[in-house]
């Protein structure tokens, strides 16, 4: 009998839980998920994950363990907040074996990047997702199917064609894309648009097309956020305020992952996403004032205003790889 395609899935919330627990469900596959979040670990040694999604409820046997103990792994797939990336970076590393490759669905910019200065360039995908979860307890969570695709380069296209193999066996729609970079910042469109404004609005992704200035206000966003991709030379698949419209629609019940950490008293994701276009659209001379005030009062929002912190937005920049110099 094979060895089993052993993955290790960076995070414990709620698309980490699901994404491991689909991947668990196929035989010859075995799941490990590593964290920080003490009773979801506990809770996923003691009964795996458990999934409600449109097929009812279904659990699959994962292992559990701290950050510390993550075992080696064929395949790690980080699917954590940004601001734990450079951290996770390390434990990929460690963990991520001779052949194997690492993968992140996250959000936003930066995280190829840093992922690479700690596994070695060449060896991580990223991909894009349109599905989103939700924590009802931990280790167990509501999931909402979108599509995922997967970037599909030489180093790493052994890798990311077996874990959409695997995906699409357990019903998942997946595919690859030799085109991530159109994928990456048409969601950006979406994120820094629809998350921003229902997370300071306290509304749900619908309600903003109900507003005409909340419309205006996504659409606004969406676009500048398109100019930004149009002057690194990235063609989206549609308007960016388009596809700003279209996801609110689809998504018209449900609470952005922005709203959902707000309201849950965490950190947001605002700097990887409105943070890092804004600056790479000073660093291009493209004007983004919109996507600019959004990121501004949402660290407001979070008690971390960002007047008086240049130094940490330097950092960022900097850590990014696209930080002025002259």
């Amino acid at each position: 009998m094979a060895d089993p395609w052993r993955v290790l899935v960076l995070g414990t919330g709620a698309m980490a839980t699901a994404f491991g627990g689909s991947l668990a469900r196929r035989p010859g596959v075995a799941v490990t998920l590593a964290g920080t979040w003490t009773e979801a670990l506990e809770a996923l040694a003691a009964r795996g994950t458990v999934v409600h999604d449109a097929t009812g409820r279904w659990t699959a046997p994962v292992a559990a363990v701290p950050l510390a103990d993550a075992p080696p792994a064929d395949l790690v797939l980080v699917l954590a907040k940004s601001h734990q990336t450079a951290s996770l970076a390390e434990v990929a590393a460690r963990s991520a074996l001779p052949h194997g490759a690492v993968v992140t669905l996250q959000n936003g910019l930066g995280h190829r990047e840093t992922l690479e200065a700690a596994v070695g360039a060449g060896r991580v995908a990223v991909g894009v997702t349109t599905s989103g979860a939700t924590v009802l307890s931990p280790g167990e969570v509501r999931f909402f199917a979108g599509r995922t695709t997967l970037g599909e380069e030489p180093p790493t296209r052994r890798a990311v064609t077996r874990l959409a193999a695997f995906l699409q066996e357990d019903g998942v729609d997946a595919a690859l894309t030799s085109a991530i970079d159109s994928l990456v910042w048409g969601k950006l469109a979406i994120n820094c648009s629809a998350n921003p404004l229902t997370a300071l609005a306290g509304c749900r992704n619908g309600e903003l097309l109900a507003d005409p200035s909340g419309r205006a206000r996504l659409c606004g966003a969406a676009r500048e956020v398109g100019a930004v991709a149009s002057a690194l030379g990235v063609r989206l698949e549609d308007d960016a305020a388009a596809l700003a419209l279209r996801a609110c629609e689809a998504t018209a019940g449900n609470r952005s992952s922005m709203l959902q950490d707000v309201l849950r008293g965490a950190r947001t994701e605002i700097d990887v996403l409105n943070g890092a276009v804004a600056a790479e659209g000073r660093r291009l001379g493209v004007s983004a004032p919109i996507v600019e005030d959004l990121w501004r009062r949402v660290r407001a929002l979070e008690g971390r205003p960002v007047d008086g912190q240049a130094p940490e937005l330097k950092a960022t920049l900097a850590r990014h790889g696209r930080e002025r110099t002259g």
